[in-house]
């Protein structure tokens, strides 16, 4: 049996893809494993790259870009993992379900990271020690060194998500209490147990994929992450943070600059809330949410109009002196 399925899905990131795949194959350590690259639709010949570079890649060029959790489930289903929760949008054909030649652990990779060699040997040998390890992330750093945050979180749930966008999250980063999203309150260098990992980098054991169901693809992109960690414990596994081992991520190379990467960050928000919280939340409190979610959605995609607009007069008088 294969020990290690990875799904890479490419959108836009040519150079990047090509020194993740690099970093993969550089892999040290006793184990097998199977690269499939998803292209969403890229326009910089990253598919093109693929195929001439990478031969022994299976690559698969969706024709459609359904977003982050379609194209991973594609991905997986060619590892002949279980059925997603469908997006009616975009309807499955030939559904396939576990075979028993499946990998025994499936990772999402992104394009943007870069491993060292024992990373996948260091984290397949975690999950083997911890039987009960349903995910588990490396600790992530951006290129300047720092923690990527989003590495390892607590849920949002209506208090967790208050404490952020309040701003209490970012005054009090060390407060058990407000700090829990990113877990600020914790050592970076700390083993801990979990709500999240990111899926940057996400090892997902085979028999959770197989009672959890594969991501939910009513999530374009964010969120889709949170929520598989989040059905994934409903039947009893555990997700780990695994600062043992140390990946890099760029961070946001096909979306940074996307608006439509900033809204639908926010439609996560609602997609999330309304799938795991709304039905146990006050009215008051319902509208609340929905109403903070929606302020901040808009004053964010102003500001940023407001940043372009501003960027584009700099250039202008640059170009004009």
């Amino acid at each position: 049996m294969l020990d290690l399925g990875i799904v890479i899905v490419s959108y836009n990131t040519c150079d990047l893809l090509r020194e993740c795949l690099n970093s993969v194959y550089a892999s040290e350590g006793d184990f097998s494993h199977s690269v499939c690259v998803v292209d969403n639709c890229s326009a910089d010949d990253s598919a093109g790259m693929v195929r001439a570079e990478f031969p022994q890649v299976r690559l698969i060029e969706s024709g459609v870009n359904g977003g982050y959790a379609y194209a991973n489930n594609l991905g997986l289903r060619h590892f002949g993992f279980a059925h997603p929760i469908p997006n009616p949008q975009y309807p499955i054909s030939n559904p396939q379900y576990p075979t028993p030649n499946s990998p025994r652990y499936a990772l999402l990779l992104n394009p943007d990271t870069a491993l060292p060699a024992n990373a996948l040997a260091d984290m397949l040998a975690f999950m083997d020690n911890h039987p009960k390890a349903g995910i588990a992330g490396p600790k992530l750093v951006r290129q300047d060194g720092s923690l990527d945050l989003a590495c390892r979180r607590s849920f949002p749930t209506p208090e967790v998500s208050l404490y952020r966008m309040s701003g209490l999250s970012k005054l009090f980063p060390n407060s058990p209490r407000f700090g829990r999203y990113n877990l600020t309150c914790l050592d970076p260098d700390q083993l801990a147990e979990v709500d999240s990992v990111v899926g940057a980098f996400m090892i997902v054991r085979r028999e959770a994929i197989e009672q959890a169901g594969l991501l939910d693809e009513t999530f374009f992109m964010y969120g889709e992450d949170l929520d598989w960690a989040y059905r994934i414990k409903q039947h009893g596994w555990r997700v780990w943070y695994n600062p043992a081992v140390t990946v890099l991520h760029i961070k946001e190379a096909a979306s940074k600059h996307s608006d439509r990467a900033r809204y639908e960050f926010y439609r996560a928000m609602v997609i999330f809330y309304r799938k795991h919280y709304a039905a146990q939340t006050s009215l008051w409190l319902h509208w609340l949410i929905l109403a903070g979610i929606a302020v901040r959605c808009r004053l964010d995609m102003w500001g940023r109009a407001l940043r372009s607009r501003l960027h584009r007069q700099q250039v202008q008088e640059t170009v004009s002196c």
